[in-house]
């Protein structure tokens, strides 16, 4: 019986314990419940609403601030008001005149008058676009259209006009409007943080109050960008300025304005020719360019690790498609010579000043020489293959011409490098099937422009007679030199041929 006791005792014992047990389990994993739904609930209270007020919603498609997000002091607020004021019209245009005296005496004042009523676009507003804007409106110009996707970084600081330490992270059309209505409040900016390409051109370059653009000031480093700017332009008889490229250069007195056909000797306006020429544009744009050669010593791009070329297509390794991935040195002071010749020159075409440019590089009469060159050589091919060449026709143009001997051979035979009496002919002997006449009474050559190279007169006899019309290869004639040069011209062409 005391044994059945003890038993009872130790069961009621143990049954106590595993309840307490449970409830006391219970109980903890009750309060770590509770406590998780309470971190959770401080975590998504401390993530802020998105609101139409919220700063994320005001970012671009590109990760940059679309606005000036920063805190602006008492007299960016003051000027603000001042600005929005005088654009109103409560400003007395006897101070503007004062303002403007050096400028007034100098223009007269119906010069002054133009360019107090010009419509000017600003396309790239880092080193170059800053400095013509900054000195467009302080010469005058009272309506201006900043174009630039791009916000200011530090390494923008050694180059821009008005950014300032406090302007790092925003907009670059909003930090020179900001700073430019300090200086001349009555300005109107008509602010656009875009990306210009071709898909926009037309909204991007579209008059500001029925007014079309007086001029367009292209300080784009992008080739795709600029030749698309340049394009429209140039179809649409808006004026337009392109700057060439200021990285690595450090001569001011070698910079030059006048026609894209006479810029030398920069591999942006070289490429930016070319890409105009097969569109068909060649002459009647107004460039800024350098002469300065590069030089033992100098700046320079320096090439991509190996390790970046592995990783695949360079061109995915930018921030943006088609923008460059390297960091151009340059010296900060040249971009701010470059602007200020673009805007020199606006303001003397505008006022109507006297002034004179480098004339276009025309050379019109050469290349039909040239051409008439070409044709007589394919008559006397296709004569000496037995074939008729009566009403033989050419498919290469005068333009064609141009773009050979100026941007593909520069100027000079592939022979002996000299520029004077050039002429094109055939580098290799011809199947004898080049001629085309599947249509009665037209033959056609079917030469082609990687076919060609630059010589003078006299060197492309002497090819004519051992290769074109001998037993002869050009690699019987000439030495490794010369082969390799024509090998790397005719590489050259054929990058550029898809934009044919």
């Amino acid at each position: 019986m005391s044994w059945i006791t003890q038993s009872s005792h130790r069961v009621q014992l143990g049954v106590t314990a595993v309840i307490s047990g449970v409830v006391v389990a219970g109980a903890v994993i009750g309060y770590q419940k509770v406590r998780r739904k309470e971190r959770v609930q401080i975590l998504k209270d401390s993530i802020p609403d998105i609101s139409t007020e919220h700063v994320a919603t005001r970012l671009t498609e590109y990760g940059a601030a679309a606005a000036d997000l920063g805190v602006s002091s008492k007299e960016d607020e003051r000027s603000a008001a001042l600005a929005l004021r005088a654009r109103q019209g409560d400003y007395d245009d006897d101070l503007i005149l004062e303002q403007l005296a050096r400028n007034r005496v100098f223009l007269r004042d119906e010069g002054l008058e133009k360019l107090r009523s010009a419509f000017i676009i600003v396309v790239g507003c880092g080193g170059v676009g800053s400095h013509a804007a900054a000195a467009l409106v302080r010469s005058g110009v009272a309506n201006i259209r900043l174009i630039d996707f791009d916000q200011v970084t530090l390494s923008s600081l050694n180059r821009h006009a008005v950014a300032t330490l406090a302007d790092v992270g925003t907009p670059k059309v909003h930090t020179i409007r900001k700073r430019l209505e300090q200086i001349a409040p009555w300005v109107h900016f008509d602010c656009r943080n875009e990306k210009f390409d071709e898909s926009t051109a037309e909204a991007q370059l579209a008059p500001l109050n029925d007014r079309k653009p007086d001029y367009v000031i292209d300080a784009i480093d992008n080739i795709d960008s600029k030749v698309a700017l340049l394009q429209y332009c140039h179809l649409n008889s808006i004026p337009v300025i392109s700057s060439m490229g200021a990285g690595c250069k450090s001569d001011p007195t070698r910079i030059f304005i006048g026609d894209i056909s006479a810029s030398t000797d920069d591999p942006l306006s070289r490429t930016t020719r070319r890409r105009l020429r097969l569109l068909g544009i060649k002459d009647g744009i107004p460039v800024v360019y350098s002469t300065e050669k590069p030089g033992l010593g100098k700046a320079e791009l320096l090439p991509l690790p190996e390790e970046e070329y592995a990783k695949g297509n360079v061109q995915e390794l930018g921030v943006l498609k088609d923008f460059r991935v390297r960091i151009l040195p340059v010296l900060g002071t040249m971009p701010a010579v470059f602007g200020l010749c673009v805007a020199n020159h606006i303001i003397l075409e505008i006022s109507g000043y006297p002034h004179e440019n480098i004339a276009s590089k025309s050379r019109d009469k050469v290349y039909d020489s040239i051409l008439a060159s070409l044709l007589s050589q394919e008559e006397k091919l296709a004569r000496a293959m037995g074939k008729d060449s009566i009403g033989l026709r050419l498919p290469i143009t005068q333009d064609d011409i141009g773009y050979l001997v100026e941007e593909v051979f520069r100027g000079r035979s592939v022979v002996s490098g000299l520029p004077t009496r050039l002429v094109l002919t055939r580098w290799r002997q011809p199947y004898k099937n080049f001629i085309e006449d599947k249509y009665p009474g037209q033959k056609s050559s079917l030469v082609k422009l990687a076919d060609l190279v630059v010589m003078t007169r006299e060197e492309a006899a002497v090819h004519g007679k051992e290769v074109l019309w001998g037993d002869k290869t050009p690699e019987d004639l000439y030495d490794a030199k010369v082969l390799k040069l024509v090998e790397e011209r005719m590489e050259d062409e054929k990058r550029f041929d898809h934009f044919r």
